[in-house]
């Protein structure tokens, strides 16, 4: 049986997967068209997506790299360097993603790296 909604003999499949259970809606089409805006605006030519999620442990490698202990503070650090770069490069970059701890660490000043990406 081929996995799919019609196999190759034109009988409705019945793997596993296509006969599992779902709990998924559709959004509304009102979202959908904002999901779709949103999702040509990420990808619009010139601009890309910066992958600042960088787990404690991908983290450490990089800093090991420069003779940097894997603490906080110098993950904090890095970060803040990614994220104060030059002004122009950010009408390259079209969306960030995080890694989780991110999300509660500021800048020096005490900005908060949410807001200060925006």
């Amino acid at each position: 049986i081929v996995c799919g909604f019609t196999c190759v003999f034109g009988s409705r499949c019945s793997c596993k997967t296509c006969t599992m259970t779902t709990h998924f809606t559709y959004p509304s089409a009102e979202m959908q068209k904002e999901l779709r805006r949103i999702a040509n605006a990420i990808v619009r030519p010139g601009h890309g997506i910066l992958a600042a999620d960088e787990s404690t442990g991908t983290m450490g490698k990089r800093l090991s790299a420069i003779g940097a202990e894997n603490t906080e503070e110098n993950r904090r650090k890095y970060r803040q360097l990614l994220f104060t770069t030059n002004k122009e490069i950010s009408q390259y970059v079209s969306g960030v993603i995080l890694y989780h701890e991110t999300l509660y660490q500021k800048s020096d000043d005490g900005t908060p790296f949410p807001t200060l990406i925006k």
